[in-house]
């Protein structure tokens, strides 16, 4: 995995949640994984296709999405329902487009989408069988949250 593409993905998502909900990320210690089960309770998941190969996936702990939803709509969100899955859904297709941007800006002929959100403890992301899964955790002032990139 290369570090400029990894720090597309974390550019991309640290730029979307601060303008979108002014929420600011701190790294915590990556890691390598190989179960497909998220650690969060919700994920945008989005498919890399092009010259890589791949998927992604942002994912949130239920306190964290509550928070930033929250600051995105200016009303308090209790529970992680429909609307909230929409959210993430957004979030992930405006993650994908700032990712887009910058792996052009790279001359990489990479395009990125959203391939859907899937929610509930110990749900299953649809990496690549056979890869392992980079994870990327972040701490932000309103929770938990996870970038796994898998090509």
């Amino acid at each position: 995995m290369e570090a400029s593409v990894i720090n597309c993905f974390i550019e991309g998502t640290f730029h979307i949640l601060d303008t979108t909900a002014s929420v600011k990320a701190k790294p915590d210690i990556p890691y390598i994984k190989d179960s497909p089960i998220s650690v969060g309770d919700i994920t945008g998941v989005l498919k890399i296709d092009g010259e890589i190969n791949g998927t992604a996936a942002i994912s949130f702990s239920a306190k964290s999405i509550l928070g930033v939803v929250s600051k995105m709509f200016g009303e308090e969100m209790t529970k992680i329902d429909a609307e909230i899955t929409d959210a993430v859904g957004e979030l992930g297709n405006m993650i994908s487009g700032h990712v887009n941007t910058k792996m052009t800006e790279m001359g990489k002929s990479v395009k990125v989408k959203l391939a859907g959100v899937k929610d509930g403890k110990n749900h299953k992301v649809d990496h690549v069988d056979g890869k392992k899964i980079l994870v990327l955790p972040f701490k932000t002032t309103m929770g938990n949250l996870w970038i796994e990139l898998c090509y």
